[in-house]
């Protein structure tokens, strides 16, 4: 079962990723800007406040809705969605039922849709031990 500290180590050890102030999320920097990837889920819990953050639950990028969908559809006791995130590439995910390595490979694959192409390539290079 995966946690808050897995996230910031796994999510931290990704190239040009770095941790917005103040807040559980991270970004990779493209075109010199960051572009998130991986954030703790603002929850409404009550219609008529603010939305306050569940530490039990993150949000992830994916690739497309599709990826979205078909996650949501066939892991539904690990990823769930709710209507902000309605036609918006990301999934919510239960901290609690993913294992590690699967949050490993979520957080790799958010931070590939976010990432300039060329930090992807050398990351991909780098890690599969080819040559650029």
């Amino acid at each position: 079962m995966a946690n808050l500290t897995d996230l910031h180590n796994l999510a931290l050890s990704l190239p040009e990723t770095s941790q917005a102030e103040e807040q559980i999320a991270y970004a990779v920097l493209n075109k010199g800007k960051p572009k998130g990837f991986a954030w703790v889920w603002m929850e409404r819990v009550d219609p008529k406040k603010a939305r306050m953050p569940n530490l039990d639950v993150i949000a992830v990028r994916v690739r497309d809705l599709h990826e979205k969908e078909a996650l949501v559809a066939i892991y539904p006791e690990k990823f769930f969605t709710e209507p902000h995130y309605n036609n918006f590439p990301a999934i919510l995910v239960q901290l609690a039922a993913v294992e590690v390595d699967e949050l490993q490979t979520l957080l790799t694959n958010a931070w590939r849709c976010q990432a300039p192409a060329a930090l992807v390539k050398h990351f991909d290079n780098a890690t599969l031990g080819g040559t650029e």
